[in-house]
């Protein structure tokens, strides 16, 4: 948010994992990370890396280890549940831990994504169905089974 021209991350930048999330895609996405090429200053970013099997965090960690001698200035940010610190990962990584708490206000958070995500030219596109032309919107209700 400190260069609001910058983009927002792309698709090899994140990886979202769940329970489901395999030995083999946290590799590929270590392996994008600490592998050093011509990529520019991305900054690798796991999100929920706490749902991550104990097996699959178990690989990725040894990964990481072999992987970090290649490269001295990967930008690798791991997110989780305050609440599930215990998990492996987490565990294996706790001496980098970094409480982190939001710099910035929720409409300030929340004007920089509608910078980055609103559709430049309102057209017949499915943002036209969201508030001022966002293509990305999120429905949500508080009973399930509504259809959502």
């Amino acid at each position: 948010m400190n260069s609001p021209e910058q983009p927002l991350p792309t698709f090899d930048e994140v990886l979202l994992c769940t329970p489901q999330t395999s030995a083999e895609q946290v590799g590929l996405f270590l392996r994008r990370c600490l592998i050093p090429c011509q990529r520019g200053n991305k900054i690798y970013t796991m999100l929920y890396a706490d749902e991550l099997s104990y097996d699959v965090s178990s690989r990725a960690e040894e990964l990481f280890q072999h992987l970090k001698c290649y490269n001295s200035s990967y930008r690798l940010i791991i997110l989780c549940n305050c609440e599930r610190e215990s998990s492996y990962l987490l565990s294996a990584f706790s001496h980098y831990k970094v409480h982190m708490i939001p710099q910035r206000s929720q409409a300030e958070i929340q004007q920089y994504l509608q910078h980055h995500f609103r559709v430049a030219q309102p057209s017949d596109s499915a943002a036209a169905v969201f508030k001022e032309h966002m293509c990305v919107g999120i429905v949500s209700s508080k009973r399930a089974g509504m259809g959502k």
